[in-house]
């Protein structure tokens, strides 16, 4: 194990840390600095530390930007026609407000299924503002439970991108992968969604972030039914281009231009241009809200929108500097699996890629393919390969910090500094890894 390289990443965590919280230097660029700094401790090339950075930037926002400005605008227009606070009322009348919360969670569970996890959450975050707004209570009681839907989901069942590559690299079986990714999975939501929310919420207070500036709700808000139409709109359409492109229908025979009209509209950017549309028609025009007043909400939210956007990819950037270094994939290498039963050992693999680089998604394939030989030298059943999928899943979800850009999205989107987000985003998914090793270790023993 190069300890030189582990050091030095080391010091260019801590040196963030230091930087933001007690320095107070703005979060974006403290992690400029980090970046330049870690790459030259670790001896990159002054060209490929820059283009490294450019890169890690680049490919962050080239989605993520498109989609946190299409975002903001939508949910500007929502809280501004009082829309989200009615659709709030709604659901606080049908399941009462102590139930509020595993309403949130069981929604973030079933969307993330077929929807990204940060299209999902830019989508129906505005749901928690308008919740917590109506109750008074901590935006984190309503947050919390939906993040850890969506990111549970987006990690434990298929057909997300990680465990999909982890299984076929194990050799897993996806019918498997999906039945106890559900089994673990709602322990984990529990646990890490209104259990540590209601715990955690009476302990920090986070007041909703206006994306749209002054308070002007419409007099005459439109009803719940039309708000969920327009947010279920393109969740749909991203499902429906998932589930046609899937091995599910691979037999099934799609006109070519159909085919194509899905594609293109079940893209995110598609989908979420189609409910901007929407909103900007039915809830703004229709119902009174004159196009100067439309333009200015939609220039509040693209301006509460650039700083998130800024250090999303400022924590892409960083994440792609520790790649670079080839880090998570030295300690992945030097860790023994000797002691170690299979399923925890992908776990702390995963785990270790993850604390040091950032993206679950890489730390899932990273841990995969390093645990992979492990299976081939013993015989294990194709329901325990299934199981050390979700172990990996687990550890690949858990301790998201500094490095990892959805870090900055959540605590950028619920307005918290990076204390606050260490206590309880960072806990959050620290929560739903070790429930998963648990409920995974369970399942193992059983079977």
């Amino acid at each position: 194990m190069d300890l030189q390289l582990l050091a030095t990443v080391l010091t260019g965590i801590a040196l963030l840390l230091f930087l933001i919280l007690r320095l107070k230097i703005q979060a974006f660029l403290a992690l400029l600095i980090v970046c330049i700094v870690v790459g030259m401790m670790a001896g990159l090339p002054a060209n490929e530390i820059l283009d490294t950075m450019k890169e890690g930037m680049g490919n962050t926002l080239g989605f993520v930007a498109t989609v946190v400005g299409l975002g903001a605008l939508f949910g500007g227009i929502l809280e501004q026609s009082g829309g989200a606070k009615r659709l709030a009322t709604y659901m606080l009348n049908k399941t009462g407000e102590s139930k509020a919360s595993w309403a949130m969670v069981l929604t973030g569970f079933v969307v993330a299924i077929p929807v990204f996890f940060d299209v999902a959450f830019i989508i129906l975050v505005p749901i928690t503002y308008a919740l917590s707004k109506s109750t008074g209570k901590s935006l984190l009681l309503y947050a919390l439970p939906l993040l850890a839907g969506l990111a549970i989901t987006h990690a434990f069942i298929p057909p997300t991108p990680g465990p999909i590559a982890v299984a076929d690299i194990l050799g897993a079986d996806l019918g498997w992968v999906i039945l106890f990714g559900f089994l673990t999975g709602v322990p984990a939501a529990i646990i890490s969604g209104p259990i540590f929310a209601r715990f955690i919420s009476k302990r920090i207070f986070i007041e909703p972030v206006d994306f749209a500036g002054e308070n002007n709700e419409s007099i005459n808000p439109p009803s719940p039914g039309l708000i969920m139409l327009i947010i279920f709109i393109p969740i749909f359409l991203i499902v429906l281009s998932t589930v046609t492109s899937s091995p599910l229908l691979a037999s099934v025979a799609i006109p070519e231009n159909l085919l194509y009209i899905i594609t293109l509209l079940g893209h995110p950017f598609t989908a979420l241009i189609i409910a901007n549309l929407l909103a900007w028609y039915f809830i703004g025009i229709r119902r009174g809200m004159g196009k100067e007043f439309l333009l200015k909400v939609a220039t509040k939210s693209f301006q509460a929108a650039g700083i998130i956007i800024l250090l999303t990819g400022a924590g892409g950037a960083f994440k792609q500097i520790l790649i670079a270094t080839g880090a998570g994939e030295m300690i992945a290498n030097g860790l023994s699996n000797d002691f170690f039963n299979p399923l925890v050992f992908g776990f702390l693999v995963a785990l270790l890629v993850r604390v040091l680089q950032g993206s679950a998604t890489v730390a899932m394939i990273t841990a995969a393919g390093i645990t992979a030989p492990v299976l081939a030298e013993s015989v294990y059943s194709i329901p325990q390969i299934s199981i050390i999928v979700i172990a990996i899943a687990a550890g690949a979800s858990s301790f998201s910090h500094v490095n990892d850009s959805g870090f900055w999205l959540v605590s950028q989107y619920l307005g918290m500094n990076e204390k606050q987000t260490f206590k309880t985003w960072t806990v959050m998914t620290t929560l739903i890894g070790f429930t998963g090793l648990m409920a995974s270790l369970l399942l193992w023993f059983v079977i």
